[in-house]
């Protein structure tokens, strides 16, 4: 009876905990039916995502042209691997439409992609063992050209697919880089997965990130187990909204000729550092703009100087701040051009050091103010701070002048320069542009008064932004004046006191003498602090030589700032030598290429050749015509028809400029010699893919003349740097120009 009782008493606390299980879960079905959720977790909203495919539609980022309408700036398009594994995907398929042996696909594959078969076997491999629906393949998988994408497709290997995705590319290479800047891939974790933008790391690819970059679309559907769409899908499309587009006031063909001279003077004199600034005086805007050391935006590896030194770098500018000494004492009524001063050393007091004249403070006697502004006199300079303007009087004109504040250009990184005026010998010596540090920029600024009537104007490099879809116009930027330091008429004198230093007897800038325009401008030889202090380095090389200046000087056109820091010079050249050569040849083909008028002698008619129409033209008629202007032409390939070029019809083309053209049936040239923005233009035209090696000139090319090409194509090619330059490329040497000593500033 007692067992009995126990099997009862066991029996009914059984019953209980069924009875209470079977109502906890009873209710707990009844609360999810009733309210559709888990844990916080709508039923319908994760069925809904669990059969619902999206994909992400990318957007085009804008393109960036010069103010021509030349693409500095592209998506190009490119593919994405990846591999199915799941064999679900391939249920009622006659064949297999995932991958099933990871090897036999590794080894199709590895010979197409230039890798070992391992790479690809081990993530496939991989992901087949741990029941992976799909996996893909790191950066061996991406940018892929399409010319490989169809190889691999042409092969049919099971599971294998690609989705495409655009790569920012520059077709000019190095070019204008530290405005243009660079974008590169980044991958964002989402809900939908990864999602793969082009984004700006620096330049206006940076800056202007938000208005290039658009908005990405996306499509959704509902589907079945095996990703199959539905009857009734439930299909979503939001389409994609491309970004703007940019217009530079940049101009592509006076950009290339600044990029090839910098770098003819760059290989031959291998100095620390160079700048060009080339603006309109009288709008404002940016023409080119380059640096050494610089480096090609679609390979920005290794790069030593990522910062745009014209506008970020403030340093001791030397005596181009002249220009500025001399229109404040003239702006203020103090200024006898023809009044005598002795030359060579200036002590105002026993408490200041002395100031030296860059020939080793010899001087020239006796002279006038305007022979001490022609030879670029440091003690003419110091007496007209000292003697005839007060100094806070100079120091007004220098915050006139905007030596204190940004320029405001619209480019990142802008720095401003410092005025040191705590002490009478930082005084006298920011008179000839020592002890003070601006800008290439707030220098280029405050000389566009002497320009434009006194008034200054300030610097731009964007032109207007363009809704890319529609072609209509958003913004335009327009000349802004920002500040009138000086008149017209001190601006009038200021002009020909710079034109005397070119052409005057006595001038330092001589060796920047144009054939065909009359030049103004002010040289700099700017000494360098030393690093471990006391005082500046000391030796011929170690200056920063530099030179503002404008032509056609009485109604300037352009004008240029260039610098280059310590070069390595002949015993017979000087700081100018380097210079000149870069100042000469853009601004001489510069004014030709703008139909700027000769002052001087009547000018080669460059200006007159003009690009034929070719494209869908004869080959044969188009090089007999070619032949007949006496272009320089180059012909891809032995098609009878010409379906493209380098340079479009209608525009001028510059002396010795290169025309590319390329024919129905385009083969691989010999592009030995060949630099490596002609190069970057010749796989523009034929969508090469293009790796590169070295610097200089194209001395090894990894396909063979005469080889067929197709878009897609991989060239790689090996460069090297010339062992000299011939010696028309070398300016005629500076006159008057000597070594200064400590303190002191030519």
């Amino acid at each position: 009876m007692k067992k009995h009782r126990t099997t009862h008493f066991m029996s009914s606390i059984y019953m209980i905990i069924f009875v209470a299980l079977f109502l906890i879960i009873t209710g707990r079905f009844m609360y999810i039916q009733a309210t559709g959720e888990v844990s916080g977790v709508s039923l319908d909203e994760w069925a809904d995502k669990q059969r619902t495919a999206s994909y992400t539609m990318n957007s085009e980022r804008g393109k960036i042209y010069d103010k021509n309408g030349m693409v500095l700036a592209y998506d190009r398009p490119t593919y994405r691997m990846y591999a199915i594994l799941d064999e679900a995907y391939s249920e009622n398929a006659e064949e297999p439409l995932h991958v099933s042996n990871a090897q036999e696909t590794a080894e199709k594959l590895a010979p197409l992609l230039d890798v070992e078969e391992e790479e690809i076997q081990k993530p496939l491999q991989n992901g087949i063992d741990n029941n992976r629906f799909q996996v893909e393949f790191g950066q061996i998988g991406k940018q892929i050209s399409k010319q490989t994408k169809d190889e691999i497709e042409d092969l049919n290997i099971p599971g294998i697919k690609f989705e495409e995705e655009p790569m920012r590319y520059y077709p000019n290479g190095m070019f204008a880089s530290h405005i243009i800047g660079f974008a590169r891939e980044e991958e964002k974790e989402t809900d939908e997965g990864i999602e793969h933008n082009i984004t700006g790391v620096t330049g206006m690819e940076d800056v202007m990130n938000d208005i290039l970059g658009g908005k990405d679309g996306y499509i959704s559907y509902q589907r079945d187990i095996y990703n199959k769409k539905l009857l009734d899908p439930s299909e979503v499309i939001q389409l994609p909204e491309d970004g703007d587009d940019i217009y530079l006031t940049i101009d592509q063909k006076i950009q290339t000729l600044l990029e090839d001279v910098m770098t003819q003077a760059d290989e031959k004199y291998n100095p620390t550092k160079m700048n060009a600034i080339i603006m309109d005086p009288k709008s404002g805007e940016i023409v080119a703009m380059s640096s050494r050391p610089s480096y090609d935006p679609n390979n920005p590896t290794d790069v030593e100087n990522w910062y745009n030194d014209p506008i970020s770098t403030p340093f001791e500018p030397g005596s181009t701040m002249k220009i500025f000494t001399w229109a404040a004492a003239i702006e203020e009524g103090v200024y006898n051009g023809s009044e005598g001063f002795k030359s060579g050393t200036y002590q105002p007091n026993e408490k200041i050091r002395p100031i030296g004249d860059h020939n080793n403070g010899e001087g020239w006697g006796t002279i006038s103010y305007d022979e001490g502004f022609e030879r670029s006199s440091n003690v003419a300079a110091s007496k007209l701070l000292w003697e005839k303007l007060d100094t806070e009087s100079y120091y007004e004109y220098l915050q006139a002048f905007g030596f204190e504040e940004p320029t405001g250009i619209d480019l990142p990184g802008e720095a401003v320069g410092k005025i040191s005026y705590n002490w009478p010998s930082d005084k006298l010596r920011t008179a000839f542009g020592q002890s003070s540090t601006v800008t290439p920029i707030q220098q280029m600024k405050a000389a566009s008064a002497i320009v434009n009537g006194g008034k200054m104007v300030k610097p731009y490099v964007v032109d207007k932004v363009v809704d890319s879809s529609s072609g209509d116009t958003i913004s335009e930027t327009e000349q802004e004046y920002v500040g009138q330091p000086i008149s017209e008429e001190t601006a009038e004198q200021m002009k020909e006191l710079m034109s005397s230093v070119v052409n005057g007897e006595h001038g330092t800038g001589k060796p920047y003498q144009l054939e065909d325009y009359m030049v103004g401008g002010k040289t700099g030889t700017a000494e360098i602090p030393n690093p471990n202090g006391g005082g500046y380095l000391q030796g011929k090389e170690n200056y920063v030589f530099s030179f503002l200046g404008m032509a056609p000087i009485d109604d300037p056109q352009l004008m240029v700032y260039v610098s280059i820091q310590q070069p390595e010079l002949e015993p017979d050249e000087s700081g100018s030598t380097p210079l000149s050569f870069i100042f000469k040849n853009v601004v001489e083909n510069s004014l030709h290429y703008m139909d700027i008028n000769p002052e001087k002698n009547e000018a080669p008619d460059i200006n007159q050749m003009e690009m034929p129409e070719v494209v869908n033209e004869s080959t044969s008629e188009v090089e007999n015509e070619m032949s007949e202007i006496g272009l320089n032409t180059v012909v891809i390939g032995e098609g009878s028809k010409i379906l493209a070029s380098s340079i479009e019809a209608g525009s001028s083309v510059l002396p010795n400029e290169k025309v590319i053209l390329v024919t129905d049936e385009p083969t691989m040239p010999d592009i030995k010699g060949w630099s490596l923005r002609e190069v970057m233009i010749l796989a523009n035209l034929l969508d090469l893919q293009v790796e590169s090696f070295g610097s200089g000139y194209v001395t090894t090319q990894n396909i063979d003349v005469g080889n067929p090409l197709r878009s897609g194509d991989y060239l790689g090619v090996e460069l090297e740097e010339p062992n000299s330059t011939s010696e028309n490329e070398e300016p005629q040497e500076e006159e008057n120009e000597e070594e200064t000593g400590e303190g002191e500033s030519e």
